[in-house]
């Protein structure tokens, strides 16, 4: 009888065990199945260009001279300089028009309010080359074309919605009592926003700059069009190694890992900042 008791109880232990190392398999699988096209561009871009295309393997002997010929070529510097500018730039342009209109959305909420959340998540969904001609036009007549400043208001328009919507869900998430305590003693709109509201939400607005800058940084198709050589950022040096003559893999391969390489780091040093922040207020 004791005996089977034991065996009764050890069977939902093995089975929660079971499910355990399925889940941790599975996980374990999709990260490679991501992982494995940023393995195989670092690698490729340590071959030559013939092993690159005849050599599919993992087994070669490795080289720098694909990484030495992108230097040759142009200044990688400069492009990361502009990426690091229009990235922070436009991030930080669209926290400052945000945080505002998040607030009065959330605090000071009308019959329209979640008409205008909807309309503007909708602008996502509309394709970038159905508006490149206007956008061209106004940029090249105010000349804007070639610039930082013109990538960084694309890019702040582009990111604004999703800044607005998360930035209104970490809000709406602040419990009222906070706020309504610091009208009582006084304080001011800004005031109230400053020193209470953005102090309690930082990790929400961490995790909404960091995705931010993430998405501005691999921003190719308006970098692509608005830019030609002064204001180009990285993702326009990675297109530079797409000639008429051919792809030359191993060398786009090693201006795609040095291109990369950055926001990788980056965003390797500041995730546990952004699972922080995107579960903020999860739990009540």
């Amino acid at each position: 009888m004791t005996s089977l008791r034991s065996t009764n109880a050890a069977s939902p232990r093995r089975s929660a065990t079971s499910k355990k190392v399925l889940l941790t398999v599975f996980g374990w699988s999709v990260a490679l199945v991501i992982f494995f096209p940023i393995l195989w561009m670092v690698l490729t871009g340590f071959k030559t260009e013939t092993a690159a295309i005849a050599d599919p393997s993992f087994i070669f002997s490795p080289t720098l001279e694909s990484y030495q010929a992108v230097q040759e070529r142009s200044g990688y510097v400069r492009f990361a300089l502009n990426s690091v500018a229009v990235a922070f730039g436009s991030t930080l342009l669209a926290l400052l028009i945000a945080i505002p209109s998040a607030y009065s959305m959330a605090f000071l909420p009308t019959k329209r309010t979640k008409g205008t959340l909807l309309w503007m998540l909708s602008t996502k969904m509309l394709p970038p080359v159905g508006v490149l001609v206007p956008i061209y036009l106004i940029f090249r007549d105010v000349g804007l074309l070639d610039t930082r400043t013109g990538l960084i208001i694309i890019y702040t328009l582009m990111n604004l919605p999703i800044v607005v919507w998360m930035l209104y869900t970490f809000f709406k998430d602040m419990p009222k009592d906070i706020l309504e305590a610091g009208r009582m003693d006084g304080a001011t709109t800004f005031q109230e926003v400053f020193f209470l509201l953005l102090p309690l939400t930082l990790p929400g607005i961490a995790s909404t700059g960091l995705l931010s800058v993430i998405l501005s940084w691999n921003e190719a198709f308006w970098s692509l069009n608005l830019t030609s050589s002064k204001a180009a950022p990285l993702t326009a040096y990675i297109a530079s190694f797409s000639s008429p003559e051919g792809l030359f893999w191993a060398k786009l391969s090693a201006a795609s890992t040095m291109a990369i390489a950055p926001i990788l780091i980056f965003g390797w040093m500041t995730q546990k900042q952004m699972v922080r922040g995107l579960t903020f207020g999860a739990v009540k």
